[in-house]
């Protein structure tokens, strides 16, 4: 009888190896585990701060082309309140930069004829002095 309780104890003690094996065995599986989330929780997090810094960038960026534009609206205002004489030189001289003729001036513009003569030999010396790219090659 001596003979069969050793070989219980011993079975148990032999148990208990396999046990606290298994036991070592799940621990290093679990911290491995725990090691390759957390890993994977500092990249979502630096993700997450680089979309972040991304969009605070893009808000400020919208910010101040809406600032840009307040002040185009502001100015493009401040033009439409002007002196209409003023006015039809600027409508004029766009006119102008499109091909108009000295008539359609004094008929679209209501500046007078000499007014739209002036504009028109200003409009040839400005772009006379200009040179076509390709006469910058040639010289």
């Amino acid at each position: 009888m001596a003979d069969y309780t050793q070989l219980i104890v011993l079975g148990l003690a032999l148990l208990a190896l396999v046990a606290a094996a298994i036991c070592i065995h799940v621990l290093i599986r679990v911290r491995r585990q725990e090691r390759q989330h957390q890993a994977l929780i500092n990249v979502l997090r630096n993700e997450i701060r680089a979309m972040t810094n991304g969009s605070i960038g893009m808000g400020k960026r919208l910010m101040a082309i809406e600032r840009t534009l307040n002040i185009t609206v502001e100015k493009q205002q401040e033009l439409e309140n002007r002196d209409p004489g003023v006015l039809a030189y600027n409508q004029a001289a766009k006119l102008m930069e499109m091909g108009a003729s000295v008539d359609d001036l004094v008929r679209n513009c209501g500046i007078g004829r000499p007014e739209a003569e002036l504009m028109a030999l200003l409009h040839q010396e400005l772009h006379s002095g200009e040179m076509l790219p390709e006469q910058h090659q040639r010289h």
